[in-house]
């Protein structure tokens, strides 16, 4: 499938900002688990993650096929995308569901890079991806109106470095509701106000250097004009956003497994041993053809799922599928990698071991392969749910 030229200009635009941060400087940062602001803060500047922005809201107005384009250069670059890519997906859920007043005051903010829109606060430590039994709970103030909010959220990246957070909370019990669906809401929560005023934030160390932390929420206060959409319905606005979210994570894993296939095919030209270059025997060949061939496979789904998006289809199959395939052909493509390069592969200067690491992570966020394998069994094979 061929891409217009549009998208091959931005690529190139994408792959120059990224030389300017090689592998030294995500070295550097994981020394100390620091956050990427330099990094985060040059795409912004030049307007990569206003682009689903509409352009009436200052951003480029593009479509979701060009975000990927953007992140999946970035990986394909060396760098992490995982520092800023859900400003592109929970900007969609104010986008999509949010009222007039809401996208004036937040959006023009976000795209000129004052606002950063970084955090999605869904997944919890008794709900883990069972999302309808969240149980983080808003209460109306009879006085005020506004939203109390008491609970707990973990696995929440980059809170710390975020100046609103997408929340989904519990405005009904599960057990009052008709569906387990049903209940829950969307709040706009101002994390610069919140820290220290009912929000607690605590830093999770994780295997990569992903700004993953924990939330307590304890009679956080959250003005009732902060509620996105209509009370009750905030799981289906929470499902939009993930089907971005996991067509844009597919398009990364694309991005980290094109890395990983050009860096072995590199190597296996270059590396001698017995007095020639390993490239030309087999065992080495047809393992990195192989992941090239998976990658190609999974990026003609990606590109689908973006399309179907695009055209407001139904597309949550199609994004599962997408993240799924995307997410296993980088695993086994940076697997391949480090076989090629030997022992190589395991220091720290070829960066190999960093993007490893840093891929593995999308088999299990943000939804695990278990889960979207029961996704298509019940949704497109017609089987039994099976749980």
């Amino acid at each position: 499938m061929t891409e217009p030229d549009q998208y091959q200009d931005i690529r190139d635009a994408v792959a120059k900002l990224c030389a300017q941060f090689p592998g030294e400087y995500w070295q550097a940062l994981e020394k100390t688990d620091d956050y990427p602001g330099d990094f985060v803060r040059a795409l912004t500047e030049s307007g990569y993650l206003s682009i689903l922005i509409p352009e009436e809201y200052g951003g480029a107005g593009l479509p979701l096929s060009v975000a990927c384009a953007v992140l999946e250069e970035i990986q394909r670059s060396g760098c992490n995308a995982g520092a800023c890519h859900a400003q592109m997906y929970t900007m969609g859920t104010l986008l999509r569901h949010g009222n007039e007043q809401q996208k004036q005051q937040y959006l023009p903010a976000i795209a000129r890079g004052e606002l950063r829109l970084q955090a999605f606060g869904v997944t919890e430590p008794g709900s883990g991806t069972d999302t309808t039994r969240i149980q983080t709970r808003a209460r109306r103030d009879g006085t005020s109106g506004d939203y109390i909010v008491s609970g707990q959220k973990v696995f929440i990246s980059r809170t710390e470095h975020s100046d609103l957070m997408i929340l989904l909370v519990r405005t009904a019990a599960r057990e009052d509701s008709v569906k387990p669906t049903d209940g829950m809401s969307v709040l706009l929560v101002d994390m610069r106000s919140a820290l220290g005023n009912g929000l607690t934030i605590k830093p999770i160390k994780t295997m990569m250097n992903h700004a993953s932390t924990e939330l307590f929420f304890d009679e956080l206060r959250v003005p009732a004009a902060n509620l996105i959409g209509e009370e009750g319905r905030g799981f289906s606005y929470i499902v939009d956003g993930m089907n971005a979210e996991r067509i844009l994570i597919a398009a990364e894993c694309i991005g980290d497994a094109r890395f990983f296939i050009e860096q072995a095919s590199l190597y296996a030209r270059e590396r001698e041993v017995f007095g020639r270059p390993i490239g030309l025997n087999q065992g080495i060949q047809f393992p990195i053809a192989r992941a090239h061939v998976q990658t190609e496979a999974a990026d003609a789904i990606v590109k689908r799922a973006a399309q179907k998006f695009e055209r407001a289809e139904p597309c949550g199959s199609d994004a599962n599928m997408a993240k799924l395939l995307a997410s296993e052909a980088s695993w086994q493509a940076g697997d391949t990698c480090i076989q090629t390069f030997g022992g190589y592969g395991f220091a720290t200067e070829y960066n190999i071991e960093r993007k490893f690491r840093e891929t593995r992570l999308y088999q299990v966020a943000p939804i695990s392969t278990n889960l979207i394998l029961s996704h298509v069994a019940t949704h497109d094979l017609g089987l039994p749910k099976s749980f």
